[in-house]
């Protein structure tokens, strides 16, 4: 935060100048004359005068030196005058000679001085009731904060723990958190037990105009560190305090009008659903947006999106893993009431692949690079296919669970086309309708089999997704009311599970399922929301597709959420 500054002396106008010399003269003019009154008049306009010079001088208007400068140059302006109305022929004591000054001057010059520093005092203001300094206009402060209960009801058919873990004996999984297991051999995970949670989720975000085209920005939020598309944290934490996380923090430049560059951690940058990107999720990395300004009658907007965004920093031992982006779009303007906008993007996933690891030695164990082709726990979801990326030689010595490396099957170059169209044909009713096709370009059975040894028979590469909204555009205040409903299907292998929503069939890829919805404003910024999510897996998570294997999940979620 930048320090407040010391208020700018601005040059004095001509006129102020002569103002203030004329003040200073009448200030150190002998307060003497040819009556008493004259005399009382004067010598009160002198202590009026000094008066005024002290406040300019306080007040930061005038500088000590300047003036001290001036009055010491009023002195001899006055000594030089007097000397030249002296009498040179008469001899006799000296007659000192004071210049009347109407009242309707001194009142003026009075008033002038007032206005300036009063008007000083507003622009920089100086100790007036309720002033902040300048510096507070340009900082923008907003946050939200959710109290989430949410109920997690797993199908009666799906199968146990044991059967995951016992599935992945053959080296495949689509769920590796419910085929983890103990150094015995004991499953860890849940697969038909129900999960009822009370849930939180705080945000607070700063937003700070540097200059007229630079912002930085920071944003604080709930959550876990190893969980980068969920905020919410959940309640029973035995009254322990809950971690408080940089979820944000960017610069953004807008070198002109229809140019934003952004580098740091990022809001999504990308038009699209929360199918490929979850909403929760920040990026990092740099991004630049190209987009034609609205103006006029300009119907259609072109704009264009490109972006870099590394995962995992490169180092000797390991890898790295980043992603590229490239999105172009049109925004039409059918007319006031109908708006669509088309989005088609591109994305390259580098260093996502797994490959088993040779990196491991019979006598010495891992080497140091050992695990970089793992697709690790902290990043995954489900629904992904994986394969063990464990040494052949750490597998014949006999491989515990709980030392499993899952690793990505498939590459990664997923296109995705995003459409949304809104109609305001009915206000305050809005109808908004929203799509998105993806598929992944570089899924190759043949080129899995040959790197992996696994061959793979019944995973999907595309996805899609819609979705309906019927209210109000959005709910800010009491009474206004949104009802939404949506389908997705998206296949094991579109895109990499780690991105992608966490609430549907408890997230990932490898799920069909429906979401119905309804929002209503309770008071203003304050929302009553209720959700119900039902989904099931595609293809078998176990990779046992002759037994028929599904995985299903039901939730419901009532939120009440305040924004400010």
């Amino acid at each position: 935060m930048t320090a407040p500054r010391c208020p700018r002396i601005a040059p004095h106008p001509p006129r102020r100048a002569a103002a203030l010399w004329l003040a200073a003269a009448l200030a150190l003019a002998p307060a003497v004359g040819r009556a008493d009154d004259e005399r009382e008049s004067l010598e009160s306009l002198r202590q009026t005068t000094l008066a005024l010079i002290e406040a300019l001088v306080q007040q930061g208007v005038l500088s000590r030196e300047k003036a001290d400068a001036l009055l010491a140059d009023a002195r001899q302006r006055a000594a030089a005058a007097l000397a030249q109305q002296a009498p040179k022929a008469e001899a006799g004591p000296p007659v000192v000679r004071v210049p009347y000054v109407p009242q309707v001057v001194r009142d003026q010059i009075r008033d002038q001085g007032r206005q300036e520093v009063v008007e000083q005092a507003r622009v920089e203001r100086w100790g007036g009731p309720n002033a902040t300094p300048e510096w507070t206009d340009r900082i923008a402060i907003e946050g939200d904060l959710r109290v989430r209960s949410q109920n997690d009801r797993p199908d009666n058919g799906n199968p146990s723990p044991q059967d995951f873990l016992s599935a992945s004996l053959a080296g495949v999984t689509r769920a590796p958190d419910f085929a983890a297991g103990t150094a015995l051999g004991l499953p860890t995970g849940s697969t038909q037990d129900d999960v009822n949670r009370l849930r939180l989720r705080a945000r607070l975000a700063f937003n700070v105009k540097v200059a007229d085209n630079v912002t930085a920005g920071l944003r604080l939020a709930t959550g876990s560190a190893t969980d980068r598309v969920s905020t919410n944290q959940t309640l029973g934490q035995d009254f322990n305090r809950y971690t408080f996380l940089l979820d944000r923090a960017f610069v953004k430049v807008e070198p002109s009008d229809w140019l934003a560059l952004s580098a740091g951690r990022i809001a999504n940058p990308w038009f699209n659903t929360d199918m490929v990107w979850s909403e929760n999720l920040s990026f990092e990395g740099i991004a630049a947006t190209a987009a034609r300004p609205a103006a006029g009658n300009a119907t259609l907007l072109p704009f264009a999106t490109v972006g870099y965004f590394p995962v995992r920093a490169s180092s000797p031992a390991r890898r790295g893993r980043s992603i590229y982006g490239l999105q172009a779009g049109l925004q039409w303007e059918f007319s006031p009431l109908t708006r669509l906008k088309l989005g088609l993007s591109g994305y390259e996933f580098q260093g996502f692949e797994g490959h088993v690891d040779g990196a491991y030695d019979a006598v010495s164990g891992a080497g140091t690079s050992y695990g970089q082709y793992e697709y690790e726990a902290g990043l995954r979801q489900r629904g992904n296919t994986l394969f063990l990326t464990n040494s052949p030689l750490e597998l014949q010595a006999g491989l515990t669970p709980d030392k499993a490396r899952w690793g990505q099957a498939a590459r990664f170059r997923p296109v995705a086309v995003t459409v949304a169209a809104e109609f305001s044909h009915f206000a305050p009713y809005v109808i908004g309708l929203s799509g998105e096709l993806v598929r992944n370009e570089a899924y190759d059975r043949v080129e899995i089999e040959q790197r992996t040894g696994v061959a793979i028979y019944d995973s999907r590469r595309f996805g899609v997704q819609a979705r309906a909204t019927l209210g109000w555009q959005q709910v800010r205040n009491a009474g206004e009311w949104q009802a939404s409903v949506g389908y997705r299907w998206l296949g094991s292998d579109a895109v990499p599970d780690a991105f992608v929503d966490s609430d549907l069939g408890g997230g990932g890829t490898n799920l069909r399922g429906f979401t119905l919805g309804y929002l209503y404003g309770v008071a203003r910024d304050t929302q009553l929301g209720l959700r119900y999510l039902s989904a099931q897996t595609i293809s078998s998570p176990t990779f046992q597709h002759w037994l028929g294997n599904r995985y299903g999940l039901d939730t419901l979620q009532v939120d009440l959420h305040v924004r400010f």
